[in-house]
């Protein structure tokens, strides 16, 4: 068999072995009960789908050097060279990568007894899915980024739906009566994994098509039309398949309906991927050009270098970043489907709460997909501009969402013993390292010394090279900025909040703090990340370093208003606090009829009458 066979073999059990692990692990931590005959039969699979799929990724890799190198060698020198290569070659480090984390989440999935594990077991597929999706076919393309991430949506989307359909297909004897809620449950992730899979194919068309027209004129175009219409379709039957089928799915009937209910989505599945296998051997219309002779911005960034800002280009320059683009898409409808769950159930939820939180999402598009974005890759005042709106502005609108305290009372409990979106929420918010990061003080610390570290690390740099790096930037800060501005004036469940003259206290220091940081900034003569900004070679604007100090500037004033607005925030919550326990005192008073006023004054009076008997002592007693 020749190495391109091989490969295209290794390729699909790599790809069927991936779906095979992400499926019962995600069905173990969110769809059966511990201890469930289905849970063990759902970690066997898993089990056996990481030996498979460790064994697919390396000989994947072997097999990729083997059909580059062309050439037939001896074992022991082909292995030394697989490896000397695997280390120094970005395409065979992909795939080593994927192999090396394979290997580690069979060896990992063999401790899952629980939810949790199962949970935590996800993080080695998650380190797999980014390197695999660096080999994709469409990270070739001329928006590299926006590639990749498609590939890793797609990864992620298409293993989860195919995982979940085929195990559940696999599990109906050991669920048993249990197969109804299994189903349901089931049927509605693998709906939000099949929209990632639309989500990432829509990308991949924006990339790879000229024009909309292509859609129609070309091969390519046509096969991938074709290919979303078939997920489209299923998309809407699965729709459908929930409002509809699945309610009326009872336990007693589950044995006898339930592959009948999985034939829309098995076939659905058959349908895509066999469109998909043509697609990927198809040639896009738009084809790849090389670059004669790449700036220097577009050789660090990939991207070239965006006109000079101005407050047009600030606002109406725009560049997908569909990762963070496809989560604040999922936060905005969720939260809104939770808010308009509890108005159709008769409960109140605050207009104002849901229209805070859609302006701090809002806030968070405008930061990952405008200008902040095209601007912060090239200079470091547009990064600083990014950075802070993200860590002191987003944050506010989104705490007085109280997107917490929304789901706690928009999602139902379950009583299976599973862990359902309620249960994980809870989790998360009770764990013991949540309780830590929360805690104010903790909170404060982390709000303005991870600052420190960030900028005084490599991790800045990292964050600039490296798109994953960024994005974690982008989770880590939103998440400070969170717990910290929570810990202030927000509802969320969190630990016991400090006294308000305290909260005070935290926020101006804090805030003195980032404005130390910016006046260090813009008095230094260092320059931050040099390999990156001082080499970007731009056509406009100040040098490297005078920008830098302009970044400086920008830390010490935009962090004004947020502090001012929290300030504001935290007094009106005193004020309210101090009614509200004026109020109590009240009706106290007048259901016990000033007994505590009564007994003080009793108090004094007793206190009065000592020392006038002591007084009056000390008169009447004789002198010598």
């Amino acid at each position: 068999m020749s190495a391109d066979a091989i490969v295209s073999l290794a390729a699909a059990f790599r790809d069927v072995a991936l779906a095979g692990v992400v499926g019962p692990l995600l069905i173990v931590a969110a769809v059966v009960p511990r201890g469930h005959p289905a849970a063990d039969r759902a970690m066997r699979i898993a089990r056996v789908s990481s030996v498979v799929w460790a064994i697919a990724a390396l000989a994947f890799s072997m097999a990729t050097y083997a059909s580059i190198r062309g050439v037939s060698v001896d074992a022991a020198r082909f292995i030394e060279e697989w490896w000397q290569y695997s280390r120094s070659v970005d395409l065979l480090e992909a795939n080593l990568q994927v192999a090396v984390a394979a290997l580690v989440t069979s060896v990992v999935v063999g401790f899952v007894r629980t939810p949790t594990l199962a949970a935590w077991s996800l993080a080695p597929v998650a380190w797999a899915v980014g390197w695999q999706a660096v080999t994709g076919h469409a990270a070739g393309a001329s928006d590299h980024h926006l590639a990749v991430s498609a590939m890793a949506l797609h990864l992620v989307g298409a293993s989860a739906w195919v995982g979940l359909i085929g195990t559940i297909a696999l599990l109906r004897r050991p669920l048993g009566a249990d197969g109804a809620v299994a189903v349901r449950r089931v049927s509605a992730m693998a709906l939000w994994a099949a929209m990632l899979v639309i989500a990432s194919g829509v990308a991949n068309a924006w990339i790879r098509l000229d024009a909309i027209s292509d859609l129609l004129t070309t091969q390519y175009g046509r096969v991938l039309a074709l290919k979303l219409a078939l997920m489209s379709l299923a998309v809407g039957l699965a729709a459908w398949h929930r409002r509809v089928s699945l309610p009326s799915l009872t336990d007693a009937d589950a044995a006898g309906r339930f592959y009948r209910l999985l034939v829309v989505d098995v076939a659905a599945l058959v349908a895509v991927m066999g469109v998909a296998a043509v697609l990927s051997g198809t040639a896009p219309p738009l084809a790849i050009e090389p670059i004669g002779e790449p700036s220097p911005a577009y050789f660090l960034t990939g991207f070239d270098l965006p006109p000079a800002p101005t407050a047009y280009t600030w606002f109406g320059l725009w560049r997908l970043e569909i990762i963070s683009a496809a989560v604040l898409a999922a936060l905005a409808v969720v939260y809104v489907r939770w808010a308009v769950r509890l108005h159709r159930r008769g409960d109140a939820w605050p207009w104002y709460r849901t229209a805070s939180f859609l302006v701090g999402v809002a806030v968070l598009v405008w930061i990952t997909q405008g200008g902040p974005a095209v601007y912060g890759l090239v200079t470091f005042s547009g990064h600083m501009v990014e950075h802070m709106v993200l860590v002191m502005a987003a944050p506010i609108p989104l705490t007085l969402g109280a997107p917490i305290t929304l789901a706690l009372r928009a999602l139902s409990p379950r009583t299976d013993g599973s862990r359902g979106p309620r249960e994980w929420v809870r989790a998360v918010v009770e764990s013991r390292l949540m309780r830590l990061l929360a805690n104010p003080i903790v909170a404060a610390f982390n709000f303005t010394f991870s600052l420190v570290f960030f900028y005084y690390s490599p991790a800045f740099e990292f964050a600039l090279r490296n798109h994953a790096g960024h994005l974690w930037m982008l989770v880590h800060f939103t998440l400070a900025g969170y717990l910290f501005v929570n810990a202030l004036v927000g509802i969320d469940p969190g630990p016991k909040r400090p006294r308000f003259p305290l909260r005070i206290v935290l926020l101006f220091a804090t805030m003195a703090f980032h404005a130390f940081f910016g006046v260090a900034l813009s008095s230094s003569h260092v320059l931050l990340a040099p390999t990156w900004y001082g080499l970007m070679g731009r056509t406009w604007g100040p040098d490297a370093i005078t920008d830098q100090q302009y970044g400086g500037q920008i830390a010490w004033g935009i962090g004004e208003l947020p502090t001012v607005a929290l300030a504001l925030g935290v007094f009106l919550m005193w004020r309210r606090a101090d009614d509200r326990e004026g109020a109590r005192l009240d009706r106290q008073a007048e259901r016990d009829h000033d007994a505590d006023l009564k007994a003080y004054n009793a108090m004094l009076e007793s206190v009065a009458r000592r020392d006038a008997d002591d007084a009056r002592a000390g008169r009447d007693r004789p002198h010598h």
